[in-house]
């Protein structure tokens, strides 16, 4: 229970205008100090003032702030928590006063997915009404209703004002309209943006994940008079990635079969973990249409599809119910990795490129390619992406921080294998040895391989050492993995 975590997300709301709730910037993630990647900048993110609720020592009814809720067990479940440091520290962000006996009432408790690695966080909103405080910045607060907010989700242009999920799950999924989805009771999904659901399943992914997301695009009644004459394919519903294993293909044929019958599949890339659930999309629906990548497609078991397909390259657009989605060439992970890009939310749905904690391998076997990934990483920077979903762990809100990051920590591991080669390490073992001194050994063998990634990379850039041989180097492959079994 030590490791459970709860946020305290607090919608303040205008008694001149009970429409209206008080949005805060939200600070960005600390700059890397490099002109380079600082020069990346997202757009600004508003959402509701919030904070962690830290655990009590021991349970309190004792509290500054009186909270009210009809559910008896949601207030025994938050006298575990302490409640006045979290509000205060709301409150200090907004710039009111401490909040003595007053009193909030619980408006929803919201349990996200279990997107991993980690416990699910459970955030607990309350609600109240407040007058605006006049030391309050408009640079630093807005007052806003939820009809502005759906406008900047629903409406995006590059690089205006963004909406956070907060805002969304807390108050927009009961005030908009949405396209029900009927997900099966085991399985619990976040929608951000509105008309955009991720559904996380078990799937034979790689640690420190345990589970695939599942994106499942239903448009609303909304229609912008776009017929299909001019897309590669288009569809009323459109399913990314369904890679779940097969303990949980019920839940997927669940899915699958409540969407509406003319329906597109798009894959990302050919891995287990991503495509594992063909076979069910396939027996539920034999009608949808699989758009791939031609070196992903030739991948695939005929077992696990072996209807047609459309092959695509990345230059197409596609239309879901009225709505426009371009296909991006991404290659890196694979040769035939591929994103999209949700054009009305400026979402971006990025594969294994990107994944919600630490960074995914590269796939040498099928093509993965270090100058491709570096390359397919400054194209997303460019697209400006209000959010980056990623198909393993949480939606990422600052997209450009974090593709600059990854663009970092693989120079820096370039910089380190350069450095271990210039101080004479000649071998795959040798470098690796060196480069990952400090990591667990049982990973080198999956080290290995950016390795490798990295010194073609080197080698392209002719940045190698004169004396190195990659002829050698190359050679020393076969004998890498005794040379650790005996470690």
């Amino acid at each position: 229970m030590g490791t459970e975590k709860v946020n305290l997300a607090v919608i303040i709301k205008n008694p001149s205008n009970k429409e209206e709730f008080l949005l805060t910037k939200q600070t960005p993630p600390p700059k890397f100090n490099d002109p380079e990647y600082d020069s990346y900048q997202d757009s600004d993110l508003w959402d509701l003032p919030s904070a962690q609720l830290s655990l009590l020592d021991s349970p309190s009814s004792s509290f500054e702030v009186q909270i009210e809720a009809e559910d008896n067990s949601l207030l025994e479940f938050l006298s575990r928590f302490d409640l006045d440091s979290a509000v205060n520290q709301v409150l200090g962000q907004v710039g009111f006063q401490k909040a003595t006996k007053v009193k909030w009432n619980v408006s929803k408790v919201v349990e996200e997915p279990e997107f991993g690695p980690g416990v699910p966080v459970k955030t607990v909103y309350i609600v109240r009404e407040s007058e605006p405080n006049a030391a309050m910045s408009e640079d630093r607060f807005k007052w806003r209703n939820t009809k502005d907010c759906a406008d900047f989700l629903l409406e995006v242009k590059p690089h205006n004002d963004r909406i956070g999920p907060l805002v969304v799950d807390g108050l927009l999924t009961d005030s908009i309209e949405l396209r029900t989805l009927n997900i099966p009771t085991t399985l619990r999904s976040q929608e951000y943006p509105p008309g955009v659901k991720l559904v996380p399943m078990r799937s034979r992914t790689a640690k420190p994940f345990h589970t695939t997301n599942l994106v499942v695009f239903v448009p609303g009644t909304s229609y912008d008079g776009m017929g299909g004459d001019n897309f590669i394919a288009s569809g009323d519903a459109l399913i990314i990635d369904p890679g779940c294993n097969s303990a949980m293909h019920k839940e997927l044929e669940q899915i699958v079969t409540a969407l509406p019958r003319k329906l597109v599949v798009f894959v990302t890339h050919h891995h287990h973990d991503h495509v594992d659930g063909l076979s069910i999309v396939q027996k539920c629906n034999p009608d949808a249409t699989l758009l791939a990548h031609e070196n992903t497609f030739r991948r695939i078991s005929k077992d696990v599809w072996s209807l047609g397909y459309v092959p695509v390259l990345g230059s197409e657009e596609i239309c879901i119910g009225g709505q426009r989605l371009k296909l991006i060439s991404a290659p890196g992970h694979t040769d035939g990795h591929m994103a999209l890009v949700h054009v009305t939310t400026n979402s971006l749905i990025v594969g294994d490129h990107c994944v919600g904690q630490g960074s995914a391998l590269l796939d040498i076997t099928s093509g993965g390619n270090m100058s491709d990934y570096f390359h397919t990483t400054y194209k997303f920077m460019e697209l400006s992406p209000h959010v980056l979903i990623p198909m393993h762990g949480r939606v990422n809100m600052w997209p450009k921080h974090m593709l600059c990051g990854y663009l970092k920590n693989r120079r820096n591991r370039e910089a380190a294998i350069l450095k271990a080669i210039q101080e004479g390490a000649k071998t795959l073992f040798d470098i690796v040895a060196y480069t990952y001194a400090e990591v667990d050994r049982s990973l080198w063998i999956h080290a290995s391989s950016n390795v490798r990634l990295h010194v073609d990379h080197l080698a392209q850039q002719n940045k190698l050492p004169e004396d190195f041989s990659l002829e050698n180097f190359n050679g020393s492959l076969a004998e890498f993995a005794g040379s650790v079994g005996k470690l």
